[in-house]
């Protein structure tokens, strides 16, 4: 009877163990999720997942960490600690979107029933927002028994790697390469202990033989053959060895000695949110391993659900508008540099690049002329000369070179249903042009330059020219700035077609005023704040609140009417600051004047960490 009796004991711990994986295929015993417990803001800045202590590494030469994992005095791997247990049921939950992300946190909660020595439980959260699915790092439960195995298998993959010879020299039986030496090369033998450098060739022409050809004749091939044939087994025996890795990228990986009750993870995701987004879902999917492989796939149970609540949605749906003046007369003008002969007033069509700005001016007239929306009213053609010469002669010949382009486009106010006025005009001497020339030259000296712009003091245009003449930089001037300064001015006057007031007064959407409330919806609360910090109304004050501008908010607020918005507001501005009776006092006046705002308080962590402090206000 004493030898049946472990039997007996190892076939009831069988079938418990097989009932255990029915119960679990079924459902019975079963990981679950829950919300987690509220911490203070401190305790979640250390939510920073653990990891193991001891280093392993895989078929790829990637090292990992062994979260909590020791060495007993047998070398066995055994745990450090258990999981606290914790019983937490609430399945859905508010949370806060502050700077465009949420912070998930929720329960992974494990019975202890499904905790075997042997199995390891691997959990894996999905998160659902919308249509949209992705996986979030897994949770493993490991059994001490199981975690054994798994470091046997190391154990037994790193010796097969101590085996594989990484230095091609041990391959070589010196012994019998030395006698080699000794016997038949004992000029070489002497030099055993020399450091001296003898080539391979110097080596041949004595000995007849090349060192490598000494090398390989004494080298065991078998046993290289061999250790390479081994080195190109290292991810079979990796996989036959270990037959479950250690994975990488976990958000935990504990061993459990022994389970003491319910365990429970709790678990910390940042979500980026989208626009729009008001709700994410946490599925929990898992299987049962044990060593041999998978014992089962852990139903799934229901999700977990947090509702965001962002402080854009505060904002007041409005539209802003401007006034806009449209006038029925419009103006467009036009350059064309013209190059005119010394005195003459003939355009001449083959000087300089008068042809090609001819058939720009051209171009662009005919385009004005096909606008649908616009009428041609006229066209003033102004000719400027250059200083040289008399102002009295200047202005005449001017006039003579206005008049000579309004002659060349003359055939164009012939046109059906055209009537097209061209009115010259004369600038005698172009003397704004020839300070922007001189200034942007890189030859002429500064101190010329400077001695050229104090004659702008100069009134009399004719003793300006003449005391300009009379610089050193004068020939440069005239001979390279002086041809820029003959240049034709076109100005355009047109009209709205079918527009009969001088003026037109509309309303237009500030597309301004749009693109900041889009930027708020959207998250961007730096740029939202930049576009409606001038408007200085409700929708600035909460994208100075969204962006943590809260002294910008304020200021805005104790400039706004009273109402439950501004008021909700000002009690989140006043709970940031630290001035708790008064966020409590603008809290109440704000569900006062919107009892909605009751339930809204709720939603965001300024507000409800302060209900939950003084009890005594609770507003219903």
């Amino acid at each position: 009877m004493r030898t049946a009796f472990p039997a007996i004991l190892l076939t009831l711990c069988a079938c418990s163990a097989a009932t255990k994986v029915e119960a679990v295929r079924d459902g019975v015993l079963a990981p679950s999720l829950s919300v987690a417990e509220d911490l203070p803001p401190a305790d979640l800045l250390a939510t920073d997942p653990v990891s193991d202590t001891i280093q392993v590494t895989d078929a790829q030469g990637r090292s990992m960490l062994l979260m909590r994992a020791v060495r007993d005095e047998n070398g066995e791997m055994v745990a450090s600690d258990v999981i606290s247990p914790v019983v937490v049921a609430a399945r859905f939950r508010n949370v806060a979107e502050r700077h465009g992300r949420v912070t998930l946190r929720f329960d992974v909660r494990v019975p202890s029933g499904m905790v075997e020595s042997g199995w390891q439980l691997r959990l894996f959260p999905i998160l659902r927002v919308g249509e949209e699915s992705s996986s979030l790092s897994p949770v493993y439960i490991t059994g001490q028994k199981y975690r054994r195995a798994q470091l046997r298998g190391y154990e037994r993959y790193e010796r097969f790697l101590e085996s594989i010879v990484s230095d091609s020299t041990l391959f070589i039986r010196t012994g019998q390469l030395e006698i080699f030496l000794r016997r038949n090369m004992p000029e070489l033998w002497a030099l055993r202990t020399d450091s001296s450098y003898v080539s391979d060739e110097r080596f041949a022409s004595i000995y007849g033989v090349t060192e490598q050809q000494a090398v390989q004749h004494y080298t065991d091939h078998f046993r290289k053959s061999l250790n390479r044939r081994r080195e190109a087994r290292r991810e079979k025996v990796f996989a036959r060895y270990v037959k479950a890795p250690i994975p990488v990228g976990l958000q935990l990986d504990t061993v459990i000695a022994e389970a003491s009750g319910e365990m429970i993870y709790t678990y910390s995701h940042e979500l980026r949110t989208k626009p729009g987004q008001r709700k994410a879902e946490i599925f929990l999917k898992g299987t049962l391993h044990d060593e041999d492989g998978e014992l089962c796939i852990l139903p799934g149970g229901e999700p977990l659900v947090f509702y965001i609540s962002s402080l854009n949605g505060l904002v007041e749906e409005r539209e802003r508008y401007l006034l806009k003046i449209t006038s029925r007369l419009v103006r467009a003008d036009g350059e064309c540099r013209l190059e005119f002969s010394a005195g003459s007033a003939s355009l001449d069509t083959s000087l300089g690049r008068n042809s090609m700005e001819i058939k720009r001016i051209t171009a662009a007239l005919e385009e004005l002329l096909e606008d649908s929306d616009y009428a041609m009213d006229s066209i003033v053609v102004a000719a400027t000369c250059s200083p040289e010469g008399s102002w009295r002669f200047n202005s005449a010949l001017s006039r003579r070179r206005s008049q000579a382009v309004c002659d060349w486009y003359s055939g164009l106010r012939n046109r059906d249903t055209v009537s097209l006025e061209f009115i010259p005009r004369a600038v005698p001497e172009n003397w704004d042009g020839l300070w922007a020339e001189v200034t942007a030259d890189t030859l002429i000296p500064e101190l010329e330059k400077q001695r050229v712009e104090s004659l702008r003091d100069v009134r009399d245009p004719d003793r300006r020219e003449r005391l300009l003449a009379g610089m050193s930089c004068y020939r440069y001037v005239r001979e390279y700035l002086y041809p820029h300064l003959r240049v034709v001015n076109f100005r355009f006057y047109r009209h709205r077609r079918g527009m009969i007031q001088d003026t037109l007064v509309t309303t237009v959407p500030d597309t301004v005023y749009a693109a900041g409330l889009r930027a708020l919806r959207d998250c961007d609360y730096k740029k939202a704040a930049a576009l409606l910090a001038q408007y200085s109304d409700i929708n600035s004050a909460v994208a100075f609140c969204a962006a943590d501008m809260n002294a910008s908010a304020m200021h805005v607020l104790d400039n706004l009417p009273i109402s439950a918005r501004e008021e909700y507001i000002r009690a989140l501005v006043h709970a940031r600051r630290g001035e708790e009776r008064k966020a409590v006092e603008a809290y109440c006046r704000a569900c006062e004047l919107d009892p909605t705002y009751v339930h809204r308080g709720n939603l965001d962590p300024e507000i409800s960490g302060l209900k939950k402090k003084y009890e005594t206000v609770d507003i219903q």
